[in-house]
């Protein structure tokens, strides 16, 4: 049976909880049989703590494990809530009021043309407040799961540097 090592597709199912400010678990995510968490590990960007975690496990083992800010996303910066010109946010002398609303996560780039999301967080007479934050930013996470599958990467998913077909990235 395949044990979880670099360049391996793994699948997990798993429920998301993080720490609130009252010191409760509150649910935020899952990833269900239906819809699992399909990734290249040593590849997908996620924490290197979460890969550290699941390595070695093989199909059937289940995990639980918490990270902390340090581990995952780091602490929340009040720095990367910035005031935007609504200018910026213009196309053809308009601002799209279906894109442009408190909530929405829109795809931005800074000065040096990297790529960000940000959520808007307020809207002004003259600026657009956006938070660069990641969400979890700041947050203890507790994952509670299970790896359903753990295969060899094929050549293409090696070359592309990320999962192909169910679950994966469609081309």
């Amino acid at each position: 049976m395949a044990q979880i090592s670099p360049n391996k597709v793994v699948t997990i199912t798993y429920d998301l909880s993080v720490t609130d400010e009252n010191q409760e678990k509150v649910l935020v995510e899952s990833a269900e049989e239906d819809a699992p968490m399909v990734f290249l590990f040593g590849q997908s960007g996620l924490p290197e703590e979460f890969e550290r975690q699941l390595d070695g496990k093989q199909a059937g083992d289940t995990f639980n494990f918490s990270l902390t800010p340090e581990q995952a996303y780091g602490d929340y910066d009040q720095q990367a809530v910035v005031d935007i010109p609504k200018n910026v946010f213009e196309i053809d002398g308009k601002i799209d009021d279906e894109m442009v609303q408190v909530g929405n996560f829109l795809p931005m780039a800074d000065n040096q043309g990297h790529h960000m999301q940000g959520k808007i967080v307020d809207i002004g007479a003259d600026t657009i407040k956006m938070d660069f934050n990641h969400p979890l930013a700041g947050m203890v996470m507790h994952f509670d799961g299970k790896v359903a599958e753990v295969r060899e990467a094929t050549r293409e998913e090696l070359d592309h540097g990320h999962v192909h077909g169910e679950g994966g990235h469609q081309h």
